[in-house]
């Protein structure tokens, strides 16, 4: 029996609808970061989201990440240094850092778990991103548009692996379409 016209076209309305369900199911990902710098332009600081950068530029080699819809995070960072001052080319003071998600329209970052930054700037981030109150971020967490996920890498404190106060932003993943 062949198909009729009908009945391909509702085939190809249907396959369209569902499209944007199985949009909203992929993994986030990010390839490459920009490392931050201390202003914007003259003396305006650059916060992103209110977060204020690091008080050095700091620069970074590599980074990939991965975000499930699960709100489970997986990135490697590599050469997270700073790129100015008398500890240019080291980690400076900082010794743990941490994710945060930023989803457009809400409020509040994800963030994870706290890692080890070691002496070369290396860091492994495999934890769940949860905001203050433990919720996953929404599926989807924003659009590749103009309403983009912002994911920033972050100082942390850290207390048995548990990322303990977040503070300075040291460089921000780019989003891969």
């Amino acid at each position: 029996m062949k198909p009729t016209p009908i009945i391909a076209a509702l085939t190809l309305v249907f396959a369209f609808a569902a499209a944007p369900a199985l949009a909203a199911s992929d993994s986030i990902k990010f390839d490459g970061a920009i490392g931050s710098q201390p202003l914007r332009s003259g003396p305006a600081v650059n916060l992103v989201f209110n977060v204020s950068p690091g008080g050095i530029p700091w620069v970074i080699e590599s980074f990939k990440a991965e975000i499930k819809p699960d709100g489970r995070i997986s990135a490697r960072g590599e050469g997270l240094l700073l790129a100015g001052g008398n500890a240019v080319g080291a980690r400076g003071g900082v010794r743990f850092v941490a994710a945060s998600l930023f989803c457009p329209g809400v409020a509040d970052p994800f963030n994870s778990e706290a890692a080890e930054l070691d002496q070369n700037g290396d860091f492994n981030i495999r934890s769940p991103l949860t905001d203050a109150n433990g919720v996953s971020p929404p599926v989807p967490c924003g659009d590749d548009m103009d309403n983009r996920p912002v994911l920033l890498i972050r100082n942390a404190t850290a207390a048995g692996g548990v990322a303990g106060a977040l503070s300075a932003w040291f460089a921000a993943g780019i989003l891969k379409d």
